[in-house]
């Protein structure tokens, strides 16, 4: 199969250290696989992700589908012309978790020249679904 990255040579560690600085550290997420077609994180299960309940948090998982939709898109774009933003976002949770990590599949629904519409799965350890997320991300020219 053909893939729909713009850049085919980046590595998971790569992808890994440009989130170095940002959420996807502070709440333990990492890359996992990258596919033709999809781009797969997981993100722990832990005090950072879950709520008073001890559920993961419904805001973190929405940051994970989030994080793997958008950067998948910026994978399609040429970034020496382009960036991607996120546009909107909605999450169905599912199914609670209370540990282990939870593991995140972007698949395109659209790709087009001025947005991207994502299909994030989120599931557990045990390959059952948690959450299922739409993300729209807007493609602007770079200034």
């Amino acid at each position: 199969m053909k893939t729909i990255w713009h850049n085919t040579k980046i590595s998971l560690d790569q992808l890994n250290e440009m989130g170095e600085t940002t959420m996807a550290t502070c709440l333990g997420m990492e890359f996992t696989e990258i596919g033709p077609d999809y781009l797969k994180m997981m993100m722990p299960v832990d005090h950072r992700t879950v709520q008073p309940y001890g559920l993961l948090h419904g805001g973190a998982s929405a940051a994970l589908a989030e994080t793997v939709g958008s950067m998948a898109s910026g994978l399609i774009i040429d970034p020496e012309k382009q960036i991607c933003v996120g546009m909107e976002i909605n999450a169905n949770h599912v199914r609670g978790v209370r540990s282990g990590y939870v593991h995140a599949c972007a698949r395109p629904l659209h790709i087009g020249a001025n947005s991207h519409v994502w299909d994030i799965r989120i599931t557990d350890d045990q390959h059952k679904l948690v959450c299922v997320s739409r993300l729209t991300v807007a493609i602007l020219a770079k200034r």
